[in-house]
């Protein structure tokens, strides 16, 4: 990890390129994905506060967090499959770090969320909220949900790299996550089935970002459940790279 990011200066590079390969010869470029998540905010906002009887000035914040914090964290799992496998020149001709590659990935995740980021401040200016003194909570927050973000692409691009079937599988029960996971709902609505949410570790890793940005603090049971999974990744992660790192050039 020490070598990989001592060459920051190449992962940077390579994950800021991956963006401008992407929307190569666009004339908004990255900005495409935050003018059509803007415009899916705000068009779902107004029909689900309408379905729900929720004022929209309190709906629309904690929809609109709740996207962009979900696409951040989405994205690790989505794209994971190709981490090592779409890097397979890079790996067979040059030795590199492999957490090179994990940083590569990462780096372009935090730009996107960051180009994302500007459809919240509109949100707030629009309505008028500031999240006070509890919005600062929200930068270890996201810290933390990088750091997972991080140790499960690596996880997953090793085992992708193994099977390649596991991308498709990692697509589909990200779309189940995404609706059993309160991010067009609050947990309050369940009633007395609150537990579904509760029990529910996305929906932590989740409320560790949107809370304080909302003014709120995240719960203790948040913290507990995003510092437990937090701990379970680094050993687990840690120990099956550790396993299997020597393979991974065979692999892809």
């Amino acid at each position: 990890m020490a070598s990989a990011i001592g060459l920051r200066r190449l992962w940077l590079r390579l994950g800021w390129n991956d963006i401008l390969q992407r929307y190569r010869r666009s004339v908004l470029g990255p900005l495409w994905l935050t003018v059509s998540m803007a415009i899916m905010i705000v068009s779902l906002g107004v029909v689900y506060a309408e379905i729900f009887q929720s004022p929209i000035d309190d709906f629309l914040p904690y929809l609109c967090l709740g996207f962009l914090v979900w696409g951040y964290f989405s994205g690790f799992l989505t794209d994971a499959g190709l981490l090592f496998v779409g890097s397979e020149t890079y790996i067979k001709q040059i030795k590199l770090p492999y957490f090179l590659y994990v940083c590569r990935a990462t780096w372009s995740k935090v730009i996107i969320f960051a180009h994302n980021f500007v459809i919240y401040l509109g949100v707030i200016a629009y309505f008028h909220i500031w999240p006070g003194l509890n919005g600062l909570l929200a930068v270890p927050g996201f810290l933390l949900l990088t750091i997972n973000g991080a140790l499960i692409t690596l996880f997953i691009g090793m085992v992708s790299a193994r099977f390649r079937d596991i991308p498709q599988v990692i697509g589909s029960f990200v779309q189940i996550l995404f609706f059993i996971t309160p991010i067009m709902w609050k947990s309050d609505q369940l009633k007395n089935r609150t537990f579904i949410a509760d029990w529910n570790p996305f929906y932590h890793l989740v409320e560790i970002v949107r809370a304080p940005l909302l003014g709120d603090a995240p719960s203790a049971s948040t913290y507990v459940v995003v510092g437990t999974i937090t701990l379970i990744n680094l050993v687990v992660v840690g120990l099956f790279f550790r396993r299997f790192r020597e393979r991974i050039s065979y692999w892809v």
